[in-house]
């Protein structure tokens, strides 16, 4: 995923696929981010989304597979290059999303399956048509690529949205008192990003994150407010001023029944306290205090409008 926000494509010359695997319970996540904030349309209105006229090709799969997923497997796998989705035990409020480009905490409505019920999607358009899509410039190709997938959503879940935008809590990411404790991204080597790079290029960027832990590699700030903005279920706000690329490591302590990333607030999430203080700490610092002790970075407690997502219909998927 790549980010400005984290998203669903690989920066590079030549596309290629980009691959998630997501663990939901222990071992350490990996993403392979970008530092390009894609353009998308974006709508405040009651309805679907803004229509993409201006895209050459239409913003719809030729074909599709939507198997239900009974493995049990805590895992989901995705794989999304142009003209291809594939995914491996994904819920419905994951698809939604990623297709929509929000987060968990900005999805409401809905049953109560949407959010618990896994399924296996194969979508494709002719190779021929992939080909094409693969000559795009990065700022039309991902947003037809959302839009596509949108569109499987309405046709096959027949989801209907509403959307709109609210004033929700966040947090904004500032530096502390202190000044910050980062180190700039190293030079780009063979281990990093395959044989023969470009000499002297920054790291990928790539970012691994697991219970307690996040490594990142040549990532943006925005990236890592992303990131805390999924941990916490707020909105975090990147207002550090700081420009640039870093190599930073925090670990912290997770509250009880804190989830994963992107598993959101709820049951197993990891939302926020309700008052927007830190959490009290454990056997360890918490992750408001691992960021002021080991990043020299601060959150502090704000509001800003987040777009927000309401489902007002969706069926499970029709057959293949």
């Amino acid at each position: 995923m790549n980010l400005g926000r984290p998203s669903k494509f690989r920066s590079a010359a030549t596309p290629r696929p980009v691959f998630i695997s997501v663990a939901t319970i222990a071992g350490p996540l990996l993403f392979v981010l970008s530092c390009v904030q894609p353009v998308r349309a974006q709508a405040t209105q009651t309805g679907d989304a803004a229509p993409m006229s201006n895209l050459p090709y239409s913003a719809s799969f030729e074909v599709a597979s939507i198997k239900p997923n009974h493995s049990g497997e805590r895992r989901f796998f995705v794989s999304w290059q142009p003209g291809r989705f594939n995914a491996t035990g994904m819920t419905l409020k994951f698809l939604i999303t990623m297709a929509y480009d929000v987060k968990d905490f900005q999805v409401s409505g809905g049953p109560s399956w949407v959010n618990t019920e896994r399924y296996d999607i194969d979508a494709k358009e002719p190779d021929s048509i992939a080909q094409e899509l693969e000559k795009l410039p990065r700022e039309q190709r991902e947003p037809l690529a959302e839009s596509m997938l949108q569109s499987l959503l309405a046709e096959r879940f027949q989801l209907k949205l509403t959307r709109g935008t609210k004033e929700l809590p966040a947090y904004a990411l500032v530096v502390a008192k202190n000044g910050p404790k980062l180190q700039a991204a190293k030079p780009l080597d063979a281990s990093v990003d395959g044989p023969n790079p470009p000499a002297g290029r920054p790291h990928g960027p790539m970012m691994r994150m697991g219970r307690g832990e996040l490594t990142g590699q040549g990532v943006a700030l925005t990236f890592l407010a992303s990131m805390l903005s999924q941990q916490l279920g707020r909105t975090v706000l990147d207002k550090t001023g700081l420009k640039g690329n870093y190599d930073l490591t925090l670990k912290w302590t997770p509250e009880q029944g804190e989830g994963m990333m992107m598993a959101g607030p709820g049951p197993g999430g990891g939302g926020p306290p309700p008052d927007g203080a830190p959490p009290v700490e454990a056997s360890g610092p918490s992750i408001f205090t691992a960021l002021q002790e080991q990043l020299g970075l601060k959150l502090e407690a704000t509001k800003a409008p987040a777009e927000v997502l309401t489902i007002d219909h969706v069926e499970r998927p029709s057959e293949n």
